[in-house]
Order: structure tokens, then C-alpha cells, then sequence
């Protein structure tokens, strides 16, 4: 009489379990050690980062407790939050600050209404794209200081600059030979730094906006075409509200880099007739009154202002990729 066994012996099936354990820890989740042998290529960067960014910032905070002179080293004192305190209240960091934002607020604003304008038109299909789209990015590959020199000695120069070689140009037209020649800088130094910025940055708000404009679905402009939607209709109802997110991103980058901006201001004018903000007055803190604590004090404040608006970029820049992702 023969039986026959349906089932595999118990110590067949542990056998398999086991060597099955085995496999599958060969091929799944790396252990400690090879997760560390495959971060430990970063770790460099990562020590360079910290020993740029972060010691420097933790000193300069630490410095920003101390009542700390240059002139006289041998007084230095812990005063804690005294020099925040005079940060606050000093006239000049106040006044600073308020150039500061009148600075950043002009220029984000007009570069980025030149850079949609700009973005409009390059949108467009037309011979020589290519080389004009060159030609506008140009202002944003130079060096700020050589931008800042050009716009000063090119640009604004009384004498020989080009502003005033097309002023008197135009005044000949009218019959006046001998027009006066105006001093751009001195008569709007504000305007004169922002003009020289608002140059700078045009560009870089017109790619990002570009950008944007060729990331339109296509489906929803043709249907909007097909609807009988004029182009003031499609921009105002179709493309402006898809562009919401890349104007957001542009203002918070734009502001970021442009609320640290130093080069402009000591390179036009030298912080003069009311244009120092306040990374130039930090500066004239630091390297002319040698207050070390007190510029300390005020660069830690910029700094933690500039991570709040970094904040919100990144927020942006997150959601622009979720949306990227949703729509695929």
C-alpha cells in the first residue's frame, strides 16, 4: 500500500525559510555599513559647508554679545543683547533699513514687470531669437562691480557720459546748442542705483518668466482660442494666473539677493546722499567705526531676515515642482 505526502517535512520548510531570510537580506535594505560607505563620498562637502557657513555665523554671533571696539581691544565686554538694543534704536540702522526696503521693493518691482514684457516677447516666434535672447542675458552674467562701473563712468558721467551725450543730442534737435549737463548721480543718487539694478536683475526675472511661459499647457490656449478669448483675455485669465507662481518665486529671489546687495551702493555712490543700506552700513560699522559687536549684531539680523524670505522661496519653488509632477 503506497501514501503519498502532500506536504513537505518541518525541517525541509524551516531550510527553505532560513536560506529565503538569507536572500533576501543580501538584497534588501543595505546594512549600516554600506549605508555609510555610500554617504561617506558627501561627508567632505559636508564638512566644507559647515566650516564656511555655519562657524563663521556662530562666531559672529557670539562676537554680536560683546561690546568690542578695534581701536580698543583691552575693553572688550559682555553686554549680551545691548548692541540688538542699539540696533533697534539707532537713527542711522533705522534709516538704513528704510533704504534698504525702498531699495528692494523698486527694484524687485520694476524688473519684474520689464522681465514679463521682456518673457512676452521672447515667447514669440521671430528671426534671431536666439541672439537676441543672448543679448538680454548679458546684464546678468557681468560682475556687479563692472555693472556698477559701467552704469557710473559709461552711463551717468557728467562729462562724457552716454546719458548725457543723448541729452544734449535731443536738446540740438530742438535748437538748443549749449543744454545743461545734469549730474544723474547727484541729483537722484536713489534713483541711479536703482536704475543700475533694475538692469542687473531684468534678466533674470525674464528667464524665470519665460520659463513659465513655455510650461503653459498647450490644450487649455488652444481651447481658450477656440472660445473666441482675445490676447488680453488669454494673458489676463489663462496665462497670469499660471504665472503666479514664478512671479512669487522671482519677487522672493529677487528680494533676497537684492537686500544684500553692497557692490551698487559703494561703487555709485559710495553710500552717500541717503542710499546706504544697510549692508553698507554694516560695513561702515565694521571697517571704519570698528564696531565689531555692534556690525556683528546688525549682520545677524539681515541674516535671519534673509532665511524668512528664503523660507517662503523654497515654499514656492516646492510647490512649483509638485505642480510639475501632478500635471505629468
Amino acid at each position: 500500500m503506497t501514501t503519498s505526502v502532500s506536504a513537505s517535512p518541518p525541517a525541509a520548510a524551516t531550510h527553505r525559510r532560513t536560506a529565503q531570510a538569507k536572500h533576501s537580506k543580501r538584497n534588501g535594505q543595505p546594512s549600516a555599513a554600506r549605508a555609510w560607505a555610500t554617504r561617506a563620498p558627501l561627508l567632505p562637502a559636508l564638512v566644507f559647508l559647515i566650516a564656511v557657513t555655519q562657524l563663521p555665523f556662530v562666531a559672529t554671533l557670539v562676537i554680536s554679545l560683546f561690546d568690542w571696539n578695534s581701536l580698543n581691544p583691552d575693553a572688550r565686554s559682555l553686554s549680551w543683547f545691548e548692541n540688538y538694543k542699539t540696533v533697534a534704536t539707532d537713527p542711522a540702522m533705522r534709516e538704513s533699513v528704510l533704504t534698504t526696503m525702498l531699495l528692494t521693493a523698486s527694484v524687485v518691482v520694476a524688473s519684474v514687470v520689464l522681465g514679463l514684457l521682456l518673457a512676452l516677447l521672447m515667447d514669440r516666434t521671430f528671426r534671431g531669437r536666439g541672439f537676441v535672447r543672448t543679448l538680454l542675458i548679458t546684464p546678468f552674467l557681468l560682475v556687479p562691480v563692472s555693472a556698477a562701473l559701467l552704469w557710473k563712468h559709461v552711463l551717468y558721467n557728467p562729462e562724457y557720459g552716454l546719458f548725457n551725450g543723448a541729452w544734449t543730442w535731443i536738446a540740438g534737435l530742438f535748437g538748443d546748442d549749449t543744454p545743461t549737463q545734469p549730474d544723474w548721480i547727484s541729483n537722484s543718487p536713489l534713483l541711479a542705483v536703482e536704475g543700475a539694478l533694475v538692469w542687473q536683475w531684468t534678466p533674470f526675472m525674464m528667464l524665470i518668466l519665460l520659463a513659465g511661459l513655455q510650461s503653459r499647457p498647450p490644450d487649455v490656449m488652444e481651447a481658450a482660442r477656440l472660445d473666441g478669448a482675445s490676447d488680453w483675455q488669454m494673458f489676463r485669465y489663462v496665462t497670469l494666473p499660471h504665472l503666479r507662481r514664478y512671479l512669487e518665486l522671482g519677487v522672493l529671489l529677487g528680494s533676497i539677493y537684492i537686500v544684500q546687495n553692497f557692490d551698487a551702493v559703494f561703487t555709485i555712490t559710495s553710500g552717500g546722499l541717503g542710499t546706504a543700506n544697510l549692508p553698507y552700513t554694516i560695513y561702515q560699522t565694521f571697517y571704519q567705526a570698528h564696531e565689531y559687536g555692534l556690525a556683528s549684531a546688525a549682520g545677524v539680523l539681515v541674516v535671519i531676515g534673509t532665511i524668512v524670505i528664503a523660507t517662503f522661496a523654497l515654499r514656492v519653488v516646492s510647490s512649483l515642482f509638485n505642480e510639475e509632477v501632478n500635471r505629468r
